[in-house]
């Protein structure tokens, strides 16, 4: 009699796809980072940015723009942040692109595909509708605006797996940021960190490595094979 296989119940097979928006999924976040500094320089013209606008990666704009107060003693007019978003939309809507590949990687992977971005609801649709990957998601697309902290903190990820009713740790995300990937490790989930948009400095991904984050992407058509290898459990416990 020939024994059955045996299953490892200590490894969990990843069936749920997740993904940042901005420098993961569309290459925004240089057009966002231009029109950010381009917005302050023009409010507050005696002051040079150039500097502290290389630390809004990751960050969202209102905690952004609440660092720059404390550190320049300045006030933001009224209604700042609505007329940055502005600006940005304009800014997106006519240079906005597809991450290269992204459509036909998140098409060769196959699992049920999710966003869950930092941005606002409606910039985060917009850009996905730009890029042609509307149809991909769907209304699986969340954003920061729907709990109460947004990344680095996990709750966008909680609310995203409950909503989707997986179990975080049966999820793979995708990110570009330090504090996107803190999110959903944080949330119990495994990632891959994509180091291949326009904005990312040539020395991150070493950087990401002396952090201990292993599974670092530069390509999207590294994406369906590393999704392969999560759906056959051979991530184990390392989750990034």
């Amino acid at each position: 009699m020939t024994a059955s296989p045996t299953h490892d119940s200590s490894l969990t097979m990843l069936d749920h796809l997740i993904c940042d928006c901005d420098g993961v999924l569309v290459d925004s976040e240089v057009v966002a980072d231009r029109v950010l500094l381009e917005t302050l320089s023009a409010t507050f013209a005696h002051l040079d940015f150039r500097d502290v606008a290389k630390t809004a990666f990751g960050q969202q704009t209102s905690r952004f723009l609440a660092g720059i107060e404390t550190r320049f003693g300045i006030k933001m007019p009224e209604n700042f942040i609505e007329t940055i978003e502005r600006n940005i939309e304009v800014g997106l809507a006519q240079s906005l692109l597809p991450i290269t590949g992204v459509r036909d990687a998140l098409l060769k992977v196959g699992l049920p595909a999710a966003v869950v971005s930092n941005s606002r609801l409606k910039r985060v649709r917009n850009s996905l509708k730009r890029a042609g990957l509307a149809e991909i998601f769907g209304e699986r697309v969340f954003s920061s605006e729907q709990v109460a902290r947004p990344k680095p903190y996990p709750d966008v990820y909680l609310h995203a797996a409950c909503t989707l009713g997986v179990e975080p740790e049966r999820c793979l995300v995708v990110e570009d940021s330090v504090s996107g990937l803190n999110a959903a490790r944080a949330a119990g989930m495994k990632t891959i960190a994509f180091v291949g948009a326009s904005h990312i400095p040539d020395n991150y991904a070493d950087a990401l490595r002396a952090m201990g984050i292993t599974r670092i992407m530069r390509s999207m058509d590294e994406l369906p094979a590393l999704v392969d290898a999560g759906r056959r459990g051979e991530f184990g416990d390392v989750q990034s």
